[in-house]
C-alpha cells in the first residue's frame, strides 16, 4: 500500500516563495548591474522582504551571487557534457566541456569573477560554498572522462590532468589581465594550454 506524499505546509510554501523572490530578484540585479553596484538592501526591496529575512537565506552577497551563478554553472556543464558526448576528439571534447562554462562566467565578467573567487576562497562548509565545490567536482569528473578516451591516459592521470584543466579554466578566466578578452580568445587561450598537457 503506498502512501500518499505528505502535503506541503504554507510555512513550507511561504519559505519556498521568499526563497523564489530573492534568487529572481538578485539574479535580475546582478545581471543589469553587476555584484559591486548591488546592495543587499536593493534586493531585500525587490524581493519584497526585510532585510534580516534576506540574511536568513544568505549572509552575504557572495552568498547570494553563489545562490545565483551555481543554477547557472550547474546548467553550463550539462550542456558541454552533452556536447563532448557527441565529438570523437579528446581535445575537442574537452573544449566543449570548458566552453559554455567560460561563457557562463563571462555573461557578467564582474559576476563570474566574484563568483570564482567566492568559490575557491569562501568556506567550504557553507551550503553554498560546498554545492559550487561539487559542481567543480563533476566538471573535473566530465573532463576526465573525456581525456580517458585515450587509452595512453590511466585513470589517476585523467583526474590529475582534469584537476589543472579546472585549475587553467578559473585561472583564465579570473585573471585581471585577462578582463578584456573575449570569450573566443579565453577559450583559445585555455585550448592552447590543455593542448600541451595532452599525450603525444
Amino acid at each position: 500500500m503506498s502512501v500518499a506524499p505528505r502535503p506541503v505546509g504554507r510555512r513550507e510554501r511561504n519559505k519556498q516563495e521568499k526563497f523564489d523572490r530573492i534568487v529572481a530578484a538578485a539574479t535580475e540585479l546582478f545581471a543589469e548591474h553587476g555584484i559591486d553596484e548591488v546592495t543587499t538592501q536593493q534586493i531585500a526591496d525587490k524581493a519584497d522582504i526585510g532585510t534580516g529575512t534576506l540574511f536568513l537565506y544568505a549572509k552575504t552577497k557572495g552568498e547570494l551571487l553563489l545562490l545565483v551563478q551555481n543554477a547557472k554553472y550547474a546548467e553550463a556543464l550539462e550542456e558541454g557534457r552533452a556536447d563532448a558526448e557527441t565529438i570523437p576528439g579528446v581535445l575537442d571534447a574537452v573544449m566543449a566541456i570548458v566552453r559554455p562554462i567560460v561563457e557562463c562566467n563571462r555573461a557578467q565578467i564582474d559576476n563570474g569573477r566574484t563568483y570564482l573567487r567566492e568559490m575557491v576562497f569562501g568556506d567550504p562548509e557553507e551550503p553554498r560554498h560546498s554545492a559550487a565545490l561539487a559542481i567543480v567536482a563533476q566538471t573535473e569528473e566530465a573532463i576526465a572522462a573525456a581525456l580517458r578516451r585515450d587509452e595512453r591516459v590511466t585513470e589517476g592521470d585523467a583526474a590529475t590532468l582534469a584537476h589543472i584543466v579546472s585549475a587553467v579554466m578559473f585561472l583564465s578566466t579570473a585573471a585581471s589581465v585577462n578582463i578584456a578578452l573575449s570569450v573566443e580568445e579565453i577559450v583559445q587561450d585555455i585550448r592552447s594550454q590543455v593542448d600541451v598537457l595532452l599525450p603525444r
